[in-house]
């Protein structure tokens, strides 16, 4: 998803008249805190009928509501197609938005019952609606070049630790390291440190007491460099969004401020040529 703002998408109207004015209502401050609370609101109702008690005591009510809500949500789509057009599908957001609704749409009954579960994923709007969620999200996409290189590091090293874990420790213990799989994923859970000491390592150095010259290493490079790294890219990438975003407020303000001053100057003319018009219509 491209970084986008309100007036981008307010630029890319078709027609400046109504159909513009109708997409300003709907993406008002307004219109978007009614959207949030909406969507809170179906995300409560979706985790009550989760309970068999609350469904036979007001299943009816809460299946009503959920479906009043979901019409208000077609009916905003609807709204931003007729008013944003074809520019309605320039946005990511708004694509976004469209497939979650559309999935909503689709009759989950008979082999489509399984779509029923689906209906949470409403909940994700709230990522096109509120504007933090909205830049953590841009930021973890503008992040995405950057983590994809570190995952191909991780991932060499994981492959290289794996081929020399099932050479070293293949044989005494197969369950952990008796395939190259299986050494893979006794490394993940060596770098997710959960039990690496007592449910790997120890045994490992009970047999082979300078085993320790392998883990230490891997978690040194796994699970504090690597992932550090992960986390330094997307942090990066996060003030590299919002410095974009300031940006483009500020340049907004200049170009209001510009407005403004055309605005007044175009007054002033107008007052100015008036003053003359009297002058010389006044008798001397």
């Amino acid at each position: 998803m491209a970084v986008e703002t309100e007036q981008d998408q307010i630029g890319e109207r078709s027609d400046p008249g109504w159909r513009g004015r109708l997409g300003e209502r709907i993406e008002s401050q307004l219109a978007r805190r009614i959207i949030t609370a909406l969507i809170l609101i179906n995300a409560a109702i979706l985790g009550v009928e989760t309970s068999d008690a609350a469904r036979d005591a007001v299943g009816g009510p809460l299946q009503l509501v959920n479906q009043l809500i979901l019409a208000v949500f077609v009916v905003e789509i609807l709204i931003k197609l007729v008013a944003f057009g074809p520019g309605f599908f320039k946005s990511g957001w708004n694509v976004f938005d469209f497939l979650i609704i559309g999935i909503s749409l689709i009759p989950a009954s008979g082999p489509l019952a399984i779509l029923r579960t689906l209906r949470i994923l409403r909940v994700l709007r709230l990522l096109s609606t509120v504007k933090r969620l909205r830049l953590l999200v841009e930021s973890l996409m503008q992040a995405m070049p950057g983590i994809g290189w570190s995952a191909a590091l991780l991932l060499m090293m994981f492959y290289i630790f794996g081929v020399m874990g099932t050479e070293l420790y293949g044989e005494r213990f197969p369950d952990w390291f008796g395939t190259l799989g299986r050494s893979i994923y006794s490394l993940f859970q060596v770098m997710t440190l959960e039990s690496w000491s007592m449910g790997i390592a120890r045994p490992v150095m009970q047999e082979y007491p300078y085993a320790w010259v392998y883990f230490v290493p891997f978690i040194l490079i796994s699970s504090f460099m690597v992932l550090n790294l992960f986390i330094a890219i997307i942090v990066s990438a996060t003030q590299e969004v919002h410095e974009m975003e300031q940006r483009q407020e500020r340049a907004q303000s200049e170009q209001q401020a510009h407005v403004e001053r055309e605005e007044m100057l175009d007054l002033l003319r107008g007052m100015s040529t008036r003053l003359e018009e009297l002058e010389r219509r006044l008798p001397r």
